[in-house]
């Protein structure tokens, strides 16, 4: 097992990252992990906190890194998936630049799933089921299959996400099958270090503008609209009553007003106390994922209520990516913003919540604002 805590920034793990590698970096923080010296897949989330004693044990890895996916009811195909790496690297501290981006081969084929017009009745299909269903809120996904004419190289494709997303999570991992999913999002899951939990969820949005009048008045619409506000909401309940039987003290902050270079969102913290010394990041992830932010609520309504009208398996989008280490400490990120590479193909996601007062139109943009903000940051010119 090879630890490594030498001078170096999130910066210089992200630009170190080859494919099969392990990465989740933000701007102050960053963990590179790579090789396996065990591994454990499931699709039964609890049992990888079961497994996972045993597994540090008999590896002498101190930690897991890996992914939940989307779907962790009963009868899910898609796994968790977790790694006891070889070889560990973290940065905690600096500001060194990510090298230039590099150029990435263009898509030959770009393929929308569903088309556009498709997502828009899927939309206006999901607002009647809100009322008739009795569900909340629901969040429906759009995917944009890329085919290229030679191999994408996804150690290429982390560079440029963690050049162009530096307060983001910038993330990568080998998923089972081979594929790796990357990406850059800006919502923190659940991390917890010794009794200390933070939940930061995200919900509602708004595009940023390149004009400073425009871009100044869509941030202060978002903070304005009462469709956002319910939307968000929605979320910070949903975190707050799962996370209150696990601690002794809740303090919830928010919403506040964040943005990315393409997005302005709605955010909240949530910090606590866990009662149980006993209870893990891990634990904690599998409790809350998905939130509403990702699915909606009630959680097992809203899912199959996705299943219908989604013309896809989500899979690993819309999952969970972190890591938790022996001590039961941990950080786990929401799965968005993201691309699945398989050598010369590779498919994108983009979601949005919806809400009574989603319009249809609106939701389609923010899809497309979104793709934008994901293609622009990869490299990729569509």
């Amino acid at each position: 097992m090879t630890t490594s805590t030498a001078p170096a920034t999130p910066a210089d793990l992200a630009a170190r990252y080859e494919r099969g590698d392990f990465l989740l970096a933000t701007a102050r923080h960053a963990l590179l992990a790579s090789g396996a010296a065990a591994t454990v897949t499931e699709t039964d989330p609890a049992r990888l906190s079961q497994v996972l004693p045993g597994l540090f044990a008999a590896s002498g890895a101190p930690i897991a890194v890996g992914v939940l996916p989307f779907d962790t009811s009963e009868g899910t195909r898609t796994p968790g998936h977790l790694v006891l790496p070889r070889a560990i690297h973290r940065a905690s501290t600096g500001h060194a630049a990510v090298p230039s981006r590099t150029a990435l081969p263009q898509p030959v084929k770009v393929t929308s799933v569903p088309e556009p017009e498709a997502h828009l009745a899927a939309v206006r299909a999901a607002v009647a089921a809100l009322s008739d269903r009795d569900l909340r809120k629901v969040v429906l996904a759009r995917a944009l299959d890329l085919d290229f004419d030679e191999a994408v190289s996804a150690a290429n494709v982390v560079r440029n996400l963690a050049n162009g997303n530096p307060r983001h999570y910038t993330y990568a991992a080998q998923l089972p099958d081979g594929r790796t999913l990357v990406g850059a999002t800006p919502e923190l899951l659940l991390s917890r270090s010794g009794g200390s939990v933070v939940s930061r969820p995200h919900a509602g949005s708004m595009p940023r503008s390149a004009d400073p009048a425009i871009d100044k008045a869509n941030g202060e619409a978002l903070l304005a609209s009462e469709k956002d506000h319910v939307e968000h909401a929605v979320v910070v309940e949903s975190v707050v009553e799962i996370l209150r039987p696990f601690c002794r003290t809740l303090d919830v902050q928010g919403p506040e007003l964040v943005s990315t270079p393409a997005i302005w969102h709605l955010s909240t913290t949530i910090t606590g106390e866990l009662a149980d010394p006993d209870v893990t990041a891990l634990d904690l992830a599998v409790a809350l994922h998905p939130t509403p932010a990702v699915c909606g609520t009630p959680t097992d309504a809203a899912r199959v209520l996705v299943r219908e009208l989604e013309p896809f398996d989500r899979a690993y989008y819309a999952g969970a990516v972190g890591w938790v280490d022996s001590a039961g400490d941990g950080e786990w990120a929401v799965g968005i913003r993201c691309a699945e590479i398989a050598d010369t193909s590779m498919r994108l996601y983009a979601g949005g919540g919806i809400v009574p007062a989603s319009d249809p139109q609106t939701e389609l943009d923010e899809t497309s604002a979104k793709f934008r903000t994901l293609l622009a940051a990869m490299g990729l010119e569509i």
